[in-house]
């Protein structure tokens, strides 16, 4: 088939490299999302989707938004059969829809009708979900809700964090997308409505959602800040200033560790040698890499020694 591809991080990198190798498939053009700033010197960058197919020398479209006239315009003259859509990054209108004569499948990281929305993998994370997947599905209007191709299952581990579970479902994910467009094309794939029990949402967790309350209990402070790595990132304050904080593990038996730190209350902070152990509203957690503020990714043991804790320090 025609392609255009859309796609905008690495993420999407997997099932483009897929698409682009297939003997089946003609990827024409991608489109993605505008050039944008990034890095510590906020300097201007392409997306990675657009490095990728510039380098395989691709055309790149890079609409401000999916309803620009200019945009529609371009993608009628391509004429593609169809639009595999993985991590575009924005809302495609009825009128770029209705182009393709195959649609828009978009590669969604969730068993649908779960986890609906911008942040699959890290509510999933997030909620302790034992499992969970990736979808191929038919662009709708309403939010992730078209019918279904077809479905490829993973395992969350007990220490995952969202970027080691997005790295497999990616790659899972692109053969899924390849073997969807294969059926679409010869016939054999056939979508079907997505059952109406089940469906949960899945909005974007930004900064502000990933600051840690230490009055939850361990098992929720561990999920929140794997969920939350790469990005946004978990974080805390430590005399005012936020400390970014790397997975972190759960110690029941603290005590082990460092003598006395088996009742801290929540945010109290006890070390001993390299360890370093924060209490939450059940058992302590042991810190593993942490961030302080402009400065670089430390041990908690290197930290530790470099600020001199004092009697009363906490993180709040």
């Amino acid at each position: 088939m025609r392609l255009v591809f859309a796609g905008t991080p690495e993420t999407a990198l997997p099932s483009l490299r897929a698409l682009l190798d297939s003997p089946r498939h003609d990827v024409v053009a991608v489109v993605t999302r505008p050039d944008a700033q990034s890095g510590r010197g906020r300097q201007v960058h392409a997306s990675p989707v657009a490095e990728l197919a510039e380098s395989a020398g691709i055309e790149v479209l890079r609409p401000a938004k999916a309803g620009d006239p200019e945009f529609l315009a371009r993608l009628k003259a391509i004429d593609p059969d169809c639009c595999p859509v993985v991590a575009y990054g924005a809302l495609l209108p009825q009128a770029a829809l209705d182009i393709p004569r195959f649609g828009w499948i978009n590669l969604h990281f969730s068993l649908l009708p779960a986890w609906r929305g911008a942040a699959p993998v890290q509510h999933a994370v997030l909620h302790g979900d034992p499992v969970t997947g990736a979808a191929t599905f038919q662009i709708v209007k309403e939010l992730d809700a078209g019918p279904v191709f077809g479905v490829v299952t993973e395992e969350i581990r007990s220490d995952d964090t969202t970027g080691e579970l997005l790295a497999r479902l990616a790659e899972s994910g692109a053969g899924l997308l390849e073997a969807t467009l294969d059926g679409v094309q010869n016939g054999t794939m056939e979508a079907r409505p997505q059952l109406g029990d089940g469906v949960s949402y899945a909005p974007k967790i930004d900064v502000a959602d990933s600051r840690v309350d230490w009055k939850a209990p361990a098992m929720r402070v561990d999920r929140l800040v794997r969920a939350c790595t790469p990005a946004p990132g978990a974080w805390a304050e430590f005399r005012g200033q936020r400390l970014k904080l790397g997975p972190v593990r759960p110690v029941p038996d603290a005590a082990g560790l460092v003598p006395g730190s088996g009742k801290l209350a929540p945010g109290e902070i006890a070390v001993a040698k390299n360890v370093v152990l924060v209490g939450t509203a059940s058992h302590p957690v042991r810190l593993g890499e942490v961030q302080p503020q402009g400065k670089r990714q430390m041990t908690a043991g290197e930290w530790a020694r470099g600020v001199r804790l004092a009697d009363g320090d906490r993180l709040d």
